[in-house]
Parts: C-alpha cells; structure tokens; sequence
C-alpha cells in the first residue's frame, strides 16, 4: 500500500529556483528536502526529464542545505515554547515589581 500523497508540486518559478540551486552545487537531498519533494522529482529535472525549458532563476536562493530534519525542528520548537514560558514569566514579575511602586 502507497503512502497518501503530499499533495506537493512545483511550479515553473519552483523549477527556476530548482535548477539555480543545482547550478550553485545543492545537493539534490537538500533541494527535495527544501522543497518538500521526493529527491526523484529533483533527478528529473537535473537530468531535463522535466521541465527542460525552463531556466534557472537569477534572483535570490533559499540558503543553502543541509537543512533541518522535522526531528530538529521540533526540538527548535520545543526550545522555543519553553523560552516563551520564561519569558511570560519574568514579565509578570517584572508586572508585580512595578506595581509595588
């Protein structure tokens, strides 16, 4: 049984940016992974299988990879909301030092 699909696609400006990140030397597990893409659909246009029309981009790029894994993201996330929690804290306290003057 297949996995539901992600319902992800790219576009040709998707594409221009595809094929300029792969011209910088992107690896193409770091452009799938940016895009949210299986790496074949980066092999297909690497190789023109795919949109072979259409050029590269020559504005600005994504940074380039590795990126982060949705493991680290939820770290990041976690370490965020706990960060956030501190932060309310000290406000409130900070809130009951002022109204003592």
């Amino acid at each position: 049984m297949r996995a539901q699909s992600s319902g992800i696609s790219l576009d040709h400006a998707d594409v221009a940016i595809v094929k300029a990140m792969l011209q910088r030397g992107d690896r193409q597990h770091d452009i799938a992974a940016w895009f949210g893409v299986n790496g074949g659909r980066i092999a297909e246009i690497s190789s023109g299988i795919k949109f072979s029309s259409v050029q590269p981009c020559s504005g600005p790029l994504p940074p380039p990879g590795p990126y982060m894994s949705g493991q680290q993201s939820q770290i990041a996330k976690q370490a965020l909301l706990d960060t956030r929690a501190t932060l309310e804290k000290m406000i409130e306290e900070i809130d009951q030092e002022i109204s003592k003057l």
